[in-house]
C-alpha cells in the first residue's frame, strides 16, 4: 500500500516535470517544427489565433497516461479504507525549527480516499477530453504539464498529515489556477482574471496563515493528531488577537474557514470565480468545478474535531455557505455566458456543501463534494462541446436549435442538468436533498433559516440550468449560417470521458449512498470524520416531515415549468419581466455589484496610495533627492565648470596671473 499511495501522488508530478521541461524543450531546440497556422486559420472575437500543432505528442500523452494510472490506483486505495482503515506514509522530515517540526508524509483515511478518486478520476477524464479539445493550441506540453502540476498540488493537499503540508498544497493549486486561467495570456481579459484569482484567494489563505500560527501557538503542534487529541481541553482556552481576548479554538476555526472561503469562492470572496472562466474549459471543468474549489471543503471535514467544539465557528459556516448558495442562485438567474451559468452553479453547490458542514452533517457535505463532481464536470466538459462546435462562441443568445446538430452533446448535458437540479434518482438528488433536509433537522433558527435559503436556491438552479439547456439546444437557431455551416459533434476522444462522467452523475448517488449518509455510514467513515455525542444529525435528518422531503422536488419542478413557459411559449415574457423590474434586473446582471463595490472601496485607494508612493515618494523624495538629484547637481557643476573651458590661450594666463597673485597675496598677508 506505501508504494502504491507514493505512485498515485508523484506520478502527476513526474508527467508535469516530463511535460514542462524536456516536451518543451525538445520542441523548440531539437528539431521540432514552430507551430504553424491552420489553412483554415482565424481570430476569434478576442484575437485568439488557431493553429496547427506540429510538434511531439508524447507529452500528451504521457501526461494523461500517468493521470489514468493515478486514477485506477486511486479506486483500488479508496476500497481499501472502506471500513476505517488508515494508512501514514513517511516520506521524510521537512521542516524543524526549534519546537516546530513537520513531517512530509501522507495521511490516507477515508476523507483522504474519497478526495483521491475525485482529483485523479477528474483529472483523468480532462486530461483525456482536452487532447481533443486543445489539438490545435500550439503550447500543449505547456497545458498539459500546468494540468499535472495542478493535479499533483492538490493531491499534496488532499494527503497533508499537519497544516503546513496543507498550506504547501493549498499554494500550489492556488498557483496552478493562476498559470491555467491565464494560459491564453495574448488575452487582456485571460491576464486580469488570473491577477484577480491570485490576490483574491490570497486574502483567503492571509487568514489560513494567520489559524495555522494560532494553532502552534496553542497547541505547540501543526500535526492533526496532536491538535485532535489536545482540542477538548482546549475548548477554555483563550487567546489575544487584536487586543481582545476570545476564545482560542473558535479563533483558530474561523481564521481557517477565511481560506476556506477564498478557496472555495463563497460569499464575500466569490469574486474571482466566474472571472476564472477565461481560462481554457478543461481547466473550468477541472479547477472550478471539482477540485479545487472543493478544497474549503475538505479542510472543514478535515478539521472536524475542532468545529464540532466551537459552535459560534461551526454557525458562521451555516450562514455563509447558506447565503452563498442563495446568492449565486440569484446571479446565474440572467447569466448570458454558458461557461458563467456553470460557474455560478459551482458557487451556489458549494454553499450547500458548506450548509452541511455547519450543521454538523460532514458526511452529508462530502457526499454532494464526491457526487457534484461527476455532473458538474460532465456540464462544463458538455458546454466546452458546444464551444467547440461553434467556433468558440460562449453566448447563449447567439446558439439556438443546437439540438439537431448536437444530438449527443445534449443527451450528455441533459443527464448533468437533471443530476444537478435533484432529478429523482439521480446523483444529485441523493446528495443536495439530504443536505437541505440536514438543515431542517438541525432545529435550529439558523438551521431553519439555511433550509428556507436553500429550498429556493433549488427552485433557482433548475430555472437556469434548464433555461441554459432551452436556450442552447431548442427553439429557432440564432447563430450565421456561416457558424451553423461549421457546427459539428464533438471527436470520440472528447466524447468519452462525458459518457463516463454522465454515468457517475446518473449511478453515483444510489451507489453510495448508504456508504456516505446510510446505515454503512458510521463504519465507512471510521475516524476520518468527527462528530461529537450529541451529534445525532444524520440520524435526524432521515426522519424529517415529509413535505421536506418533497420540498426540492416541488422546487426542481416549478423551475423547469417557468423556464419552459419563458423560453419555449412565451419566449416574449423574460424580457417584459426584465423591463419590468429592470433595477432588480440589472442588479442581478451586475452580479450584486460586488465588483463595484470592491473596486471602489479596495482597488481605486490601492492604485492611488501606489501612484503616490509612486510619484510622490519614489519619484519626488527618493529619486529627486537621491540618484536625480545627485545627477541633477553633477550635471549643474558640470555646465558651470564648462564655461572655465574656453580654449583661448589668453584666458589660461589670466588664470594663473590671478593664481599667482592670489599665492603673494596670502603668503604677504600670513606673514
Amino acid at each position: 500500500m506505501e508504494t502504491l499511495l507514493k505512485a498515485i501522488v508523484f506520478l502527476p508530478l513526474l508527467g508535469a516535470v516530463a511535460a514542462g521541461l524536456f516536451g518543451t524543450a525538445v520542441f523548440r531546440y531539437i528539431g521540432g517544427a514552430p507551430p504553424q497556422p491552420a489553412h483554415d486559420a482565424h481570430a476569434d472575437e478576442d484575437g485568439h489565433q488557431h493553429f496547427h500543432y506540429e510538434g511531439p505528442r508524447w507529452p500528451m500523452m504521457l501526461t494523461t497516461g500517468l493521470l489514468l494510472l493515478a486514477a485506477a490506483l486511486s479506486w483500488v486505495a479508496f476500497f481499501d479504507v472502506v471500513g476505517g482503515n488508515t494508512y501514514k506514509v513517511v516520506i521524510a522530515e521537512w521542516v524543524r525549527s526549534g519546537e516546530l517540526v513537520a513531517q512530509w508524509a501522507l495521511r490516507v483515511d477515508t476523507l483522504t480516499a474519497v478526495m483521491l478518486v475525485v482529483v485523479t478520476t477528474v483529472s483523468a477524464l480532462v486530461h483525456v477530453y482536452s487532447l481533443g479539445y486543445m489539438s490545435h493550441d500550439p503550447h500543449q506540453p505547456r497545458f498539459f504539464s500546468y494540468l499535472s502540476l495542478f493535479t499533483f498540488a492538490m493531491l499534496m493537499l488532499v494527503t497533508s498529515d499537519n497544516l503546513l503540508q496543507m498550506f504547501f498544497g493549498w499554494e500550489g493549486v492556488g498557483l496552478a489556477s493562476y498559470l491555467l486561467i491565464g494560459f491564453w495570456y495574448d488575452r487582456a481579459s485571460a491576464n486580469a482574471a488570473a491577477i484577480k484569482a491570485f490576490v483574491v484567494n490570497r486574502v483567503g489563505d492571509f487568514g489560513f496563515a494567520l489559524g495555522i500560527f494560532a494553532a502552534f501557538a496553542l497547541f505547540g503542534s501543526i500535526e492533526f493528531d496532536p491538535i485532535f487529541a489536545a482540542a477538548p481541553e482546549m475548548a477554555d482556552r483563550t487567546m489575544r488577537f487584536l487586543s481582545w481576548e476570545v476564545p482560542a479554538l473558535e479563533l483558530i476555526a474561523l481564521l481557517l474557514f477565511m481560506g476556506a472561503m477564498g478557496k472555495s469562492a463563497q460569499f464575500l470572496l466569490h469574486t474571482w470565480l466566474p472571472d476564472a472562466m477565461e481560462g481554457p474549459t478543461p481547466v473550468s471543468a477541472l479547477i472550478h468545478a471539482a477540485t479545487m474549489v472543493t478544497a474549503g471543503v475538505f479542510l472543514v471535514a478535515r478539521m472536524s474535531p475542532i468545529y464540532e467544539l466551537t459552535p459560534f465557528a461551526q454557525q458562521a459556516v451555516l450562514v455563509i455557505g447558506a447565503i452563498t448558495a442563495f446568492f449565486a442562485a440569484t446571479v446565474g438567474l440572467v447569466q448570458n455566458d454558458i461557461k458563467r451559468i456553470i460557474a455560478y452553479s459551482t458557487c451556489s453547490q458549494l454553499g450547500y456543501m458548506f450548509a452541511a458542514l455547519g450543521v454538523g452533517a460532514y458526511g452529508v457535505g462530502m457526499f454532494h463534494l464526491f457526487t457534484h463532481a461527476f455532473f458538474k464536470a460532465l456540464l462544463f466538459l458538455g458546454a466546452g462541446s458546444v464551444i467547440h462546435a461553434m467556433s468558440d462562441e460562449q453566448d447563449i443568445w447567439r446558439m439556438g436549435g443546437l439540438y439537431q446538430y448536437l444530438k449527443r452533446t445534449w443527451a450528455m448535458m441533459l443527464i448533468g442538468t437533471l443530476a444537478l437540479t435533484g432529478f429523482p434518482f439521480t446523483a444529485g438528488y441523493y446528495s443536495k436533498d439530504a443536505i437541505i433536509e440536514a438543515t431542517f433537522a438541525a432545529h435550529t433558527p439558523l438551521g431553519e433559516a439555511a433550509f428556507w435559503l436553500l429550498v429556493i436556491a433549488a427552485a433557482m438552479t433548475s430555472f437556469y440550468s434548464w433555461r441554459l439547456m432551452f436556450v442552447v439546444f431548442h427553439g429557432k437557431p440564432r447563430a450565421s449560417r456561416e457558424t451553423l455551416a461549421r457546427v459539428h459533434e464533438s471527436p470520440a476522444v472528447m466524447m468519452v470521458p462525458l459518457y463516463v462522467l454522465a454515468a457517475g452523475a446518473l449511478f453515483a448517488g444510489f451507489l453510495f449512498k448508504d456508504w456516505f449518509i446510510g446505515q454503512a455510514e458510521a463504519e465507512f467513515w471510521g475516524q476520518a470524520l468527527y462528530r461529537a455525542a450529541h451529534n445525532e444529525i444524520v440520524q435526524a435528518m432521515h426522519h424529517v416531515p415529509a413535505w421536506v422531503k418533497w420540498a426540492p422536488f416541488v422546487m426542481m419542478v416549478a423551475g423547469v415549468s417557468v423556464a419552459f413557459v419563458f423560453y419555449l411559449v412565451k419566449t416574449d415574457l423574460p424580457a417584459k419581466l426584465a423591463n419590468a423590474l429592470r433595477p432588480l434586473y440589472l442588479f442581478l446582471l451586475n452580479k450584486w455589484y460586488f465588483d463595484e463595490i470592491y473596486d471602489f472601496l479596495f482597488v481605486r485607494p490601492a492604485f492611488a496610495i501606489g501612484r503616490l508612493l509612486w510619484k510622490g515618494g519614489d519619484q519626488k523624495i527618493i529619486d529627486g533627492l537621491g540618484p536625480d538629484g545627485v545627477s541633477a547637481l553633477a550635471a549643474a557643476v558640470g555646465r558651470v565648470a564648462s564655461r572655465l573651458q574656453t580654449g583661448y590661450l589668453y584666458h589660461y594666463a589670466f588664470a594663473m596671473l590671478l593664481g599667482i597673485a592670489g599665492l603673494v597675496t596670502w603668503l604677504m598677508v600670513g606673514g
